[in-house]
């Protein structure tokens, strides 16, 4: 959580979509770490397909937030930062 904490306050790293991944599986750890601002918290043993699809989203999401920063409009998305695969 620290290395999230130092992302989302340097202005070059904070709309970068962070993925946990832990083998803390329980519900609450589940929402502390998306409380905590993780784009998706993924939980060990990896499943493949999951991550995959976390991956493609992560990359969907952070276009999206570059195009908002520079003014673009074009190719909206609708994936959120909470929303679990």
């Amino acid at each position: 959580m620290q290395a999230l904490k130092l992302l989302q306050e340097d202005p070059l790293t904070q709309q970068i979509p962070v993925i946990a991944l832990s083998a803390n599986a329980l519900p609450y750890d589940i929402e502390k770490g998306l409380s905590a601002g993780f784009f998706r918290y993924l939980t060990k043993p990896i499943r493949v397909p999951q991550f995959m699809s976390t991956l493609t989203d992560a990359l969907e999401f952070g276009a999206d937030r570059r195009r908002v920063l520079t003014g673009e409009t074009q190719g909206k998305s609708a994936i959120t930062p909470t929303e679990n695969a």
